[in-house]
Order: structure tokens, then sequence, then C-alpha cells
């Protein structure tokens, strides 16, 4: 069911730009999605499992064209929901866990930062591998680790990181 959803996501986001765009010159898109959806899935556990995701196939797609932006956050608070068709909540993020990014990112002591791909595989070693956290609309902060966390290779999974080290959750949004 994942891949087939990211691929109709990817098919759904071709079809947009080419109707937005002229004949022979589609328009370019920026797409808000999370971070297991935008990253390219070949650098995380869930390619090693088989699973895509949108930023893979559009990396594939549209090879140098496609610029995937991930997002972390050491601690803070997130408007989500305990489980599907559930009420929306504020939950509180607790703090990266120690071997994650979200813990190294927040280690550089900088409220808010940046990398591009070249400066991340500067700072940590080629091809290195860490965990990472992933709140989505469902988030079970009690169960963080086991349902939250997969290994990933950042560098090679965004071509930019957005870090933001403490979150505060959207108020007053109606979902």
């Amino acid at each position: 069911a994942w891949n087939l959803r990211d691929a109709r996501m990817a098919d759904a986001l071709d079809m947009l730009a080419d109707q937005l765009g002229r004949p022979g010159r589609p328009a370019g898109l920026v797409v808000w999605a999370h971070n297991r959806h935008v990253g390219d899935a070949r650098a995380t556990a869930m390619g090693e499992a088989g699973e895509i995701s949108l930023g893979q196939i559009m990396r594939l797609r549209h090879p140098g064209e496609t610029a995937l932006i991930g997002m972390t956050t050491y601690s803070g608070t997130v408007t989500c929901a305990c489980g599907w068709d559930e009420p929306a909540e504020v939950a509180t993020v607790p703090p990266g866990l120690d071997g994650s990014w979200e813990q190294l990112l927040h280690a550089t002591e900088c409220p808010r930062l940046y990398l591009g791909t070249a400066s991340l595989r500067r700072a940590v070693a080629e091809r290195a591998e860490q965990l990472q956290r992933a709140i989505g609309v469902v988030y079970r902060p009690d169960t963080e680790r086991l349902r939250h966390h997969h290994l990933s290779r950042l560098a090679d999974a965004f071509d930019v990181v957005i870090h933001v080290d403490a979150t505060h959750a959207a108020t007053g949004v109606e979902i």
C-alpha cells in the first residue's frame, strides 16, 4: 500500500506540473510532505525493506531537477493524533534519542540550522547512518523508538536538512 500511494503521489505531481505548465515545459512545483515521503527511501531502512518514496521516484524521473528537503527537531510539541480518525491534540516531543540525527544536530547548540548534502558529508562520515525520527499525523510519543525512528543516511536521503531544535505545535488549525 505504501509503494502504491507514493507512486500515485508522484503520478499526480507529474500530471499537475504538465497541467500548470506549457506544452513541453512542465511547471516547477514545491511540495510539502512528511520526511518519509520526501526523503529518498534508498537511503533508509525503508528502502532496504523494499519500500519506495515520493522523493526517490521524483529523483529518478527528474534527475538534476529535484531537491529533497528534510526537517528534524530535537524536542518540543506537535499537533497530531494518537490514531487514524482520532481528534488532534498537542503532544510533547521527547528529546532526541542517543545515536540519532536529532541528538547530533542538537549538540551543535544552534537553535535553527540548515545543512546541504556537502556540508553534512563533511561534518559526518561519508554514508554515515543513524536513527532518524519520523513524526507524522499519527504520533505516539510513548512508542517513540519502536514506531517513530528508522535508520537513515541523511546526506543520501535529502539534498538539504533543516533542523529546528525546539518546535512548537501549530494551534488554532482545524484538522
